[in-house]
This record gives C-alpha cells, sequence and structure tokens, in this order.
C-alpha cells in the first residue's frame, strides 16, 4: 500500500471542500425559491482539469458521482467550455438526473491554462412539464418539461427556458444564483492556483490515490464473494403493478462490482433512472461503508457498474426519468443494502422509507415542490430516525411558514405517524402525516412516491414498516390514491399524505 500523510492530506482534502461548501452558501442564500434556499436542494462541486471529482459538498446524494459523470463525458462529448463563459445542460442522456436538475459550470483558467472547473447543480421547480413542478406520471420525457442539451448559456437558452417554466422571475432568480456560486469558487480556485502553483496537481494526485485506496481497504473488510437480492417499485394499477429491481454485487480482491442484469425493461412512466443515477446510488453505499475515505473522484475507481440498456436502471430515450432520480434510486440502494446484508448482517440496517415522497402543486403563475421525510430502518446497534429524509435525499424539511407565505396551500397537520416503524430487536423510525388544504380553485396536484404497496423490509428477523398511504378529500368525502397520481383539485380540498415507517432490525 502506498504512504499517505494523512495530516497533510486531511487538510487539503478540506480546503478542496470549502470551495464546493462556500458555493453551497452561496447558492442557497442568492437563490428565490424555497425547494432550494429552504429544502437546499442542490450540490456543488470541484473538478481538476481531467474532469475528475475532486471535492463536493455535503449536499445531495443522488449528486454524487453524476456530477463527476456528467463533466468527463461534457469534456469527452459536449462544447468546449471556454473560459468566462458559463454553460448549462440538464440532459437526463447526457449523464444527468432528471430535467429539473439543472446544471451551470464554466472552467477556471490561471495564466491561460485551465486548472479545473466548477459546477452547481440544482432542482428547479417547474422546467414546463404537462403538469406543475414538472413532476407528472406520463409515458415520454417530452412531457416531463424542456430539454437542454449541453451547451453555451445564452440569453436565448435562458429565455427559452423562462418561456415554458410557470415562474420564470423564480428561475431567472435560481439560474443567476447558481452562476453566482460558480463565480465565488471560480475566484476561491484561482486563488489556491496561484498560491501552490504546479503543486496543487499533485495535491489533487495524492487525494485521490488516497481516496481510492481507502475504499479498496474499506471493500477489503467485507467477505468476499456473491451478494444478491431483489426488490420492487409500485407501477401504475393495471396489469403490471410493479416493478423489478435485481443486484449481484462481488466483492473482489478489494474492488466491488454492481450487476444489475436481470432488472425489469425501463416502463412507461417516469420510474426509469438513467445510469448517472444509478452509479450515484451505488457509489453512495460504498462511501457509507468507507467513511474515512474523502469525498472525491478516487473512490470510484474500485467500484464497477453493469446497467443494462433499456432497463429501469438505464433507461434509454424517450422513457420519462423524473422519479428514476427520487423513487428508483432509493430502491435501488435498498436493495443493495438487502444483498450485503448476508454478507455483513452486524452492520447494515433495515430498509428505511425507500421513497422521496415527492409531491407538486401548481396552476399558471406558481409551482411548487417538495419531499417529505418518514422513517429510517433499524440498525444494529440503534433503532431508526424517525421523521427524517434518508438516503438519495439529504434535503431539509420545508418549514411550514415558508409554505404559506408564499403559497395558496395551509399545512392543517404535521405530526409523527406513530407505529409506522417495523418491530424488532431496534425498530424502525416512524414515518409522518403531512396534510394540505387547498385555499384556490384549480391547483393540480402531483404525487410520485413508493412502498405503497409493501412497506420497507426488516433484516435478522425484524418486521417491515408500514406502507406509504396516500388520500384526497373531495366534497367532504375521503378516497384513497395509487402511489403515483395528478389530480386537479379545488378551494377546501384536502391531500393527505402518510409516509412508510423503516423496517425493523433483528428478533
Amino acid at each position: 500500500m502506498t504512504s499517505f500523510d494523512p495530516v497533510r492530506i486531511g487538510l487539503f482534502t478540506e480546503l478542496f471542500a470549502s470551495i464546493a461548501e462556500e458555493m453551497g452558501v452561496v447558492l442557497e442564500r442568492v437563490s428565490h425559491s424555497p425547494n432550494i434556499k429552504e429544502r437546499r436542494d442542490h450540490s456543488c462541486a470541484v473538478f481538476d482539469a481531467q474532469g475528475r471529482l475532486i471535492a463536493q459538498a455535503a449536499h445531495i446524494p443522488v449528486h454524487l458521482g453524476a456530477m463527476e459523470f456528467l463533466m468527463k463525458k461534457w469534456l469527452a462529448e459536449g462544447p468546449d467550455i471556454r473560459t468566462g463563459v458559463f454553460y448549462i445542460t440538464n440532459d437526463p442522456y447526457f449523464a444527468g438526473t432528471h430535467l429539473p436538475d439543472i446544471s451551470i459550470l464554466q472552467s477556471v483558467e490561471v495564466n491561460g491554462k485551465t486548472v479545473g472547473y466548477v459546477a452547481t447543480r440544482a432542482h428547479h421547480s417547474d422546467v414546463g412539464g404537462s403538469k406543475p413542478g414538472s413532476l407528472a406520471p406520463v409515458d415520454s420525457i417530452e412531457m416531463e418539461g424542456l430539454i437542454i442539451s449541453p451547451c453555451e448559456m445564452s440569453p436565448t437558452i435562458v429565455d427559452k427556458l423562462l418561456s415554458v417554466s410557470r415562474n420564470p422571475s423564480e428561475r431567472r432568480g435560481d439560474l443567476s444564483a447558481q452562476m453566482a456560486a460558480c463565480n465565488v469558487g471560480s475566484s476561491r480556485f484561482v486563488a489556491l492556483a496561484e498560491k501552490f502553483g504546479v503543486d496543487l496537481e499533485a495535491k489533487f494526485e495524492e487525494c485521490l490515490a488516497y481516496a481510492s485506496e481507502t475504499t479498496s481497504a474499506a471493500i477489503r473488510s467485507i467477505p468476499e464473494g456473491v451478494y444478491q437480492a431483489t426488490d420492487v417499485l409500485d407501477c401504475m394499477p393495471g396489469d403490471n403493478p410493479l416493478a423489478t429491481i435485481m443486484v449481484a454485487v462481488t466483492v473482489h480482491d478489494g474492488c466491488m462490482t454492481f450487476d444489475f442484469d436481470g432488472t425489469d425493461v425501463q416502463r412507461p412512466i417516469g420510474l426509469n433512472a438513467t445510469e448517472a443515477v444509478t452509479r450515484s446510488a451505488c457509489y453512495y453505499v460504498v462511501r457509507c461503508l468507507a467513511p474515512d475515505a474523502p469525498t472525491n473522484g478516487g473512490c470510484w475507481g474500485p467500484i464497477a457498474v453493469k446497467a443494462p440498456k433499456g432497463t429501469l436502471v438505464n433507461a434509454t430515450y424517450p422513457a420519462p426519468v423524473v422519479a428514476g432520480n427520487t423513487e428508483t434510486s432509493q430502491r435501488i440502494v435498498d436493495t443493495i443494502l438487502q444483498a450485503l446484508s448476508t454478507a455483513m448482517p452486524q452492520r447494515i440496517p433495515a430498509c428505511s422509507q425507500g421513497t422521496m415522497n415527492s409531491i407538486a402543486f401548481g396552476k399558471e403563475g406558481w409551482a411548487y415542490y417538495e419531499t417529505i421525510g418518514g422513517g429510517a430502518g433499524g440498525g444494529p446497534v440503534r433503532r431508526g430516525a424517525s421523521a427524517i429524509h434518508t438516503h438519495m435525499t439529504n434535503t431539509r424539511n420545508t418549514p411550514i411558514e415558508a409554505l404559506e407565505i408564499e403559497l395558496p396551500i395551509r399545512v392543517t397537520k404535521y405530526e409523527l405517524r406513530r407505529g409506522s416503524g417495523g418491530g424488532g430487536k431496534h425498530p424502525g423510525g416512524d414515518g409522518v402525516i403531512r396534510e394540505f388544504e387547498l385555499l384556490e380553485d384549480s391547483i393540480d396536484v402531483t404525487l410520485m412516491a413508493d412502498r405503497h404497496s409493501n412497506g420497507p423490509p426488516g433484516i435478522e428477523g425484524g418486521e417491515s414498516g408500514k406502507p406509504g398511504r396516500c388520500d384526497v378529500r373531495v366534497d367532504d368525502e375521503w378516497k384513497e390514491m395509487p402511489s403515483k397520481f395528478s389530480i386537479r383539485l379545488n378551494k377546501g380540498d384536502l391531500v393527505r399524505i402518510q409516509t412508510p415507517g423503516g423496517g425493523g432490525y433483528g428478533v
């Protein structure tokens, strides 16, 4: 094993990460939408001249690795990146995630030489989809919103996005916030490059190599073998109500391979994940197993992902993908953890809620989007946390005050869903009940959630958590809804979300 100075590596890792963290602070403070300002649904990252991830702030796990995947693909296939120019894309089929996630990047140059890149990715609450929030159970990505192929961020592109959005002023404000974050990141990067010169590149290499070897060492602590698991997603009611994800995890010689052969083909509903999302889910699990490794592109060195094209885990155009980023990413994590639980049950928790409970409201002139927390799975040493965002989402709760001051919506109930966590030696955490009252007529409501058919499984004999549920009250009559639907409601109607509890661990 290579000899490293962990103190020096630690110092430079934090120095690089501080750039991304400061970018995130700027983005949060300058942005306009509650989704970015309050929920912090964004990520910021720093790359070297080869497009390798040098640092990413502790933001959204589903962006983990996906941003490097985008950066490398852009350098190989995208338009040339000129200094002083912003570039933009949200194309899921160009290493993206889903259309609301807009990435803006720029190069960093010192003395005429490109030393690296900075980028931001933020979830915009509406990009012109068929329903407000660009969230709907549709059968084509063309109905999910405007697709921006990798290009220079020109006034024409911005105007096109604003013209299709239901809240153009908010979109302009959030785009400006992303640009401001990139400018701050670029200036900090330049300062580092001017201070350390050529030595900065050597520090990049050292940090990347250290992350790779630390990750390999963590993988070696897992018994070698092939571990398999299968789990399912809710589809729309009908002939095929469930969709299957299969994974075989091979652990050998400090490396891990995730093979999704046998996973169902892509579906005509937005459950389909892009390859970037699937890779991020795999990388996330490995990062959990190797917490001492710095978060950079070196972590992905010992990892291989085999995701067959045209399936739920590597969709091809024109498959819709909006919930592949939110729901399928969660199920990929669940499936991998269930596979690894047979190898090391003393380290793997039971499944958490397994959904982001994505809900959108809106009409002409405004759109709102949020995700809702639920129960975490019980673990080997403690019970699961309640009312928390888990795994591939790291967003915060949207404060009721922030929501109600901006929108014609009232939150009439927000409480723990007591008893929803699965029983066991260490029970799963409880989900939540969140109820909304509409204060205007003709508001479109869309839910893209999961785990309504089956609750999150327990492990080592633990019980499953309770499945999620959604009910809508129209004219004083309650009706249970599927996990994925769109409906137009009026003043006084109610939407009640009950999120899943986590699975229990042990008996």
